[in-house]
């Protein structure tokens, strides 16, 4: 989208919701600070709606901040996901549960937290997040004027297909719906056609045949009833589909260092939540969507629940080194020439890659 296009329709928003004349006022002991919040689509599922709505909807009683989160799920404001670095750099909200994937175009150093292959497990993944966190934090800081005060993952991204399949390489052949360019890429290596399309569009995409398969956390497939129109689910974890949480360097500045530690302590209690929920939520949706129990948080479907062979593990692994990062390194350094430098001195270091 060109920019003028969405400058002009996020003003026109911004006039509608009265938001033009809502400023900011400094913080102090006697006024409550209003803070506007994109949070993530309520399309993607129990994440949204068990952790991070209610964060934010109970924060000022939870920490005795006069703090008040004017909390808003992205799909219900008429602003596109791919949108909100611009957006809050604008100034028009002041925080945001940031997609980062859907925001990798602007700022794609996003993608270095969660590269096709790097995190085959959540262990791995926090590694990343922790080792990754301060350079991806720095740079979203000069680049946009925004903070990142903490990273979370939806879950292990893995594949659903409306017709048979029988291992990864499999997808040869086949329109997969993907959501970054570092996906798109290894969709492509292995002889798929990438379909970039949003998750709110992927269930009709499915039931039309628009595309034959489409990649996505299993917890977030099960709420958006993607199993209804799918046959099949292949449980590799492409990706963890990390997200973080980011506020406005003005809004910030204007706490003082007692609530800013206070909303960082809240922000890492509740990302630190999501991990350990995020884990439950994937094995108990695997079940959930292939109809076995225990399945005590989604809806029970039929999928054929394809084995995750060794070729298929092994695949992966060599992704990292091949595909993901290399070509992520070339969008990458052409917006910032430190960028993989940067991410090999701290999760290159972490996980022995150089």
């Amino acid at each position: 989208m060109e920019e003028t296009t969405m400058s002009k329709r996020v003003l026109q928003f911004a006039a509608a919701a009265g938001l033009a004349v809502s400023l900011c006022l400094p913080a102090s002991a006697e006024e409550t600070l209003k803070i506007r919040v994109i949070g993530q689509p309520l399309a993607t599922g129990l994440v949204q709606a068990n952790k991070e709505r209610p964060f934010f909807e109970n924060f000022k009683a939870a920490t005795g901040l006069a703090i008040e989160m004017d909390y808003k799920p992205i799909d219900t404001l008429g602003i596109k996901d791919t949108e909100e670095l611009r957006v809050l750099k604008s100034g028009l909200f002041e925080m945001a549960s940031l997609r980062f994937p859907q925001n990798s175009r602007d700022e794609p150093a996003l993608l270095g937290f969660d590269l096709v292959g790097l995190n085959p497990d959540y262990a791995t993944g926090r590694k990343v997040a922790d080792a990754y966190l301060p350079i991806a934090d720095a740079r979203l800081q000069k680049q946009f004027g925004v903070k990142l005060l903490g990273v979370f993952p939806f879950g292990p991204q893995i594949l659903f297909c409306n017709q048979p399949i029988k291992q990864l390489a499999d997808v040869k052949g086949l329109k997969v719906r993907t959501y970054d360019q570092n996906l798109a890429k290894f969709i492509e290596s292995v002889g798929g056609t990438p379909v970039p399309i949003s998750f709110a569009d992927t269930y009709q995409s499915l039931s039309l045949g628009v595309v034959d398969c489409a990649i996505s956390g299993a917890s977030s497939a099960n709420s958006s009833g993607w199993p209804e129109v799918s046959t099949h689910q292949l449980s590799i974890g492409f990706q963890l589909a990390v997200n973080g949480y980011v506020i406005s360097l003005k809004t910030w500045e204007k706490l003082t260092p007692e609530q800013q530690a206070k909303l960082t302590e809240a922000v890492a209690d509740l990302t630190n939540d999501i991990w350990a929920y995020s884990e439950t939520l994937f094995a108990d949706a695997i079940k959930c969507n292939a109809g076995k129990d225990p399945c005590t948080t989604g809806k029970k479907f039929n999928l054929v629940d394809v084995p995750v062979s060794d070729a298929d593990r092994a695949l992966l692994k060599e992704a990292v080194l091949k595909i993901s990062l290399p070509s992520w390194a070339e969008v990458c350094d052409k917006a910032d020439p430190n960028c993989v430098a940067s991410w090999k001195a701290s999760v290159g270091q972490v996980l022995g890659i150089q």
